[in-house]
């Protein structure tokens, strides 16, 4: 029997169409005002309260400018004002995945870059229903959870920005750390002996991972994203980890984030770049396909790169794959 995952996404609100794509409902949308940037607190005013009622009651309910003015805290009225954005935007598409391929394709978007997280926590959730191995799932939170980096003896080891922080803040408050001491949180290693504690700890978030070549977790972040294209674009394709790029024919790349973005587009216009920025590339990929691509790229190499940036952290951008592809007219 296969296991359940990530409660958090807010995937088990959703409902889905004949084809498998998530679609939303009103309890996904109320879901939304339990988290902090929308709960009420002790120091709400009436008009917040008054409007955080009606939104839980009918999420689909129009909202008034002259509602979101009579809040007197600025900030907990600019969050409706995102919420409400990002609820609009999904009336305009029939599922979730359209949203946010239409949003990786450039249409204008209005609500924090965040909202683009979520969606593809709730969509990756989707992708990998009945999944049985906790590799690819860890694997999979690069995509939307931003990473810190910790590189150790060959090691390439990625750990939840956000438990890595709230870890050290709390060694601090405690005494057991001082500020200096970042580096010093400890979080449990996933490995092929830990990774079935993953199933107690999935919404977590606190196991970190290798992620160097030859590693099993960069052997499933490869099948994660081979299926994430899979998903949305209805193309196969093979993805296979890489230790370095020799290619004179170098055609096609992707960046999984916006440093590699900006390091490859400079090796391919045979700028200089210098070896603390080639430094920042974590992983290389060697992406195939032999279906929906422009005929020239058929069966040919696309490359595809993670990086960290200058603080050590990694903001997967799996909108690229999706944006990017050079893609024939029957998959665009």
């Amino acid at each position: 029997m296969a296991q359940d995952f990530w409660f958090t996404s807010g995937w088990h609100l959703l409902d889905k169409n004949t084809n498998g794509c998530m679609v939303p409902t009103e309890d996904f949308m109320a879901a939304y005002l339990a988290r902090p940037e929308l709960a009420l607190i002790d120091e709400s005013c009436d008009a917040e309260k008054a409007l955080h009622h009606k939104l839980k009651e009918q999420p689909f309910s129009l909202i008034s400018d002259k509602e979101l003015n009579a809040i007197a805290d600025e900030d907990a009225a600019d969050n409706y004002r995102a919420f409400l954005r990002f609820r609009e935007y999904l009336g305009r598409f029939d599922t979730l995945e359209a949203a946010y391929l239409e949003a990786a394709r450039g249409e204008m978007i209005t609500f924090p870059p965040l909202f683009m997280d979520h969606m593809a926590h709730i969509i990756l959730r989707n992708i990998l229903d009945g999944e049985s191995d906790p590799m690819k799932l860890r694997a999979a939170e690069i995509l939307f959870r931003e990473q810190r980096v910790t590189l150790d003896d060959g090691r390439i080891m990625v750990a939840d920005r956000t438990t890595v922080d709230l870890q050290a803040e709390y060694q601090i408050a405690s005494g057991q750390n001082t500020p200096d001491d970042e580096k010093n949180v400890m979080i449990d290693i996933m490995n092929s002996e830990s990774a079935p504690a993953y199933w107690e700890r999935h919404d977590l978030f606190n196991m970190s991972v290798d992620i160097a070549y030859t590693q099993p977790a960069l052997d499933a972040l490869c099948r994660v994203m081979e299926s994430w294209i899979t998903h949305f674009l209805g193309i196969s394709c093979q993805i296979s980890p890489m230790a370095r790029i020799d290619d004179n024919h170098w055609n096609w790349h992707i960046g999984l984030d916006s440093e590699t973005t900006n390091i490859f587009n400079d090796l391919y216009s045979g700028r200089d770049v210098s070896e603390d920025r080639l430094r920042q590339i974590l992983c290389l990929f060697s992406l195939t396909a032999d279906e929906g691509l422009e005929k020239e790229y058929l069966g040919t190499p696309i490359y595809l790169g993670l990086s960290m940036n200058k603080a050590g952290l990694v903001r997967g951008k799996p909108q690229n794959l999706l944006a990017n592809l050079p893609l024939n007219e029957q998959a665009s």
